[in-house]
């Protein structure tokens, strides 16, 4: 059932492609509903998952012998929570894009193979199909900005993240082989169980450079971070929901699923570094997002500020000696509840710019002022995204970085107090910024519509998520614990 989640969106697609004559409306209601059925398959895989029987849904079947490479999946509270929310956020994206008319088929072809490249991803357990996914990500996304961005820059925004995200893969590939050598083998169990650099020495320096530097510029972090701006201001509104929201787990989702559990004693021993990266990401996010004019990019930039907290967080889960195993097990669910969280509040956000941007043909926010009056659905709904964002209680946001900040703060007590301001410069830039759009004066450049039927029923339903997660989060943390405790013991062996 697993390999079905995983493959249906591609399926469809390529039904797609070989029916040429197919209505465009039809192409995109067919999108929609494979996006609900997908998302309804993830649901019911959830529901059957035991939290505490460890992997769930198990296939390995033998791929490139050779290598001991193979089509191995599975799911764990670790990646389970990261499928439901990409189904969400798909699902999201395939509704508001029902008023798409430019090459309709190829828009929703490539979105329905990011579908399916998310999902394999995250239920990978072999690095070479987890670097497969990983790349195709990339090609699939370059497509979606040069072809649907915003006018020519889109194509040098494109090739930009391409070039950047495809270095950093390669990168990557050569820290998998590095494991493989040290191992022999590529799947990710055996190498848990194997910790094969656990001996230290150069290699296992070398091989966790190259992961970090790999997983870093996917995130991204400080200074691996300059390609995020200029393909989230020229990528489409579903394009920039779906690379902020999901894509960017990638690299998150990497350092909790590869690097932590099978390289622990290296590390322990570069904890601190990480952690440092972490408070920089935060910190930097949060003030350069403060200094923006441009709309779209201030949401840009508080994905690396958001994404530090992150990195923050596992840093802190390497800290062995300095912090008790609950704490640990607390910061390393905070990270997951956040990648969850960001995913589905910077989805919204995204999608939120693409609205004003439809209206006004300009993301700059000196342009706007007054649209409360115009247009209230669009400036509660920002209104919610953005105090989700900033870590409001009630919200999924406070969650998880309550969590982190409280599992981080036993063994890193100054860099999480560094890293909490983070949170106060991101509260004063969102509501700079929703006074500059949304208050005084109206004064647009465009007609002062409100959200549409489609733009509400897209965008919505993940503000409600939101809110669900900040009120009952139990059914989502009871899914992620055991399996940060199990990393965490992992780490600490």
């Amino acid at each position: 059932m697993l390999s079905i989640v995983v493959f249906l969106p591609l399926a469809v697609g390529l039904v797609l492609l070989a029916l040429p004559r197919l209505p465009d409306r039809a192409v995109r209601w067919t999108w929609v509903a494979v996006s609900v059925l997908d998302l309804a398959l993830v649901i019911a895989l959830w529901i059957g998952y035991d939290p505490a029987g460890g992997i769930g849904y198990e296939t390995d079947i033998a791929w490139i012998p050779t290598v001991s490479a193979g089509y191995h999946v599975g799911v764990d509270g670790l990646s389970l929570p990261l499928l439901a929310m990409t189904g969400v956020l798909f699902l999201a994206c395939s509704v508001y894009s029902l008023r798409e008319q430019r090459r309709v088929r190829a828009y929703a072809v490539l979105f329905l193979l990011l579908h399916t490249v998310s999902l394999g991803l995250f239920v990978s357990l072999d690095l070479i199909l987890f670097f497969v996914f990983f790349d195709v990500s990339i090609v699939a996304m370059y497509f979606v900005i040069a072809g649907w961005g915003h006018g020519e820059r889109a194509r040098s925004s494109a090739l930009m993240f391409f070039l950047y995200t495809f270095l950093g893969s390669l990168v990557l590939l050569l820290g998998f082989i590095g494991l493989y050598l040290a191992g022999g083998t590529f799947d990710i169990v055996e190498l848990t169980a194997a910790a094969p650099l656990d001996g230290g020495g150069p290699l296992a320096g070398l091989v966790l450079a190259a992961l970090v530097i790999g997983f870093a510029i996917k995130t991204p972090t400080v200074p691996f971070h300059t390609w995020l701006p200029p393909a989230h201001s020229d990528a489409p509104a579903a394009g920039s929901a779906i690379l902020a929201g999901v894509l960017l787990k990638m690299g998150t989702f990497g350092f909790v699923r590869i690097v932590l559990p099978i390289m622990p004693e290296t590390w322990r021993q570069y904890a601190w570094v990480i952690i440092a990266v972490g408070v920089v990401s935060v910190v930097y996010g949060a003030l350069v997002a403060l200094a923006q004019t441009d709309l779209k990019r201030m949401i840009a930039y508080t994905s690396v500020n958001h994404m530090g907290y992150v990195i923050l967080a596992v840093g802190a889960a390497g800290l062995v000696a300095g912090s008790s195993e609950q704490a640990r097990t607390l910061a390393v669910t905070g990270a997951v509840t956040q990648m969850v969280s960001h995913g589905l509040i910077t989805g919204a956000l995204f999608l939120l710019t693409g609205v004003l941007y439809a209206r006004g043909a300009t993301y700059d926010m000196a342009a706007y002022g007054g649209l409360a009056r115009p247009a209230p659905r669009f400036a509660l709904l920002f209104a919610a995204a953005a105090f989700a964002s900033l870590g409001l209680p009630g919200f999924s946001g406070f969650i998880a970085e309550f969590q982190i900040f409280t599992g981080s703060l036993p063994g890193a007590p100054v860099p999480t107090a560094i890293a909490v301001l983070g949170i106060v410069v991101t509260a004063a830039l969102f509501l700079l910024a929703y006074q500059r759009v949304f208050l005084g004066e109206t004064r647009v450049p465009g007609a002062t519509d409100d959200l549409t039927a489609v733009e509400s029923w897209a965008i919505a339903p993940l503000i409600v998520a939101t809110v669900v997660i900040g009120v009952l989060p139990r059914f989502l943390l009871d899914v992620i614990e055991p399996a940060a405790r199990t990393v965490v013991e992992l780490v600490a062996r």
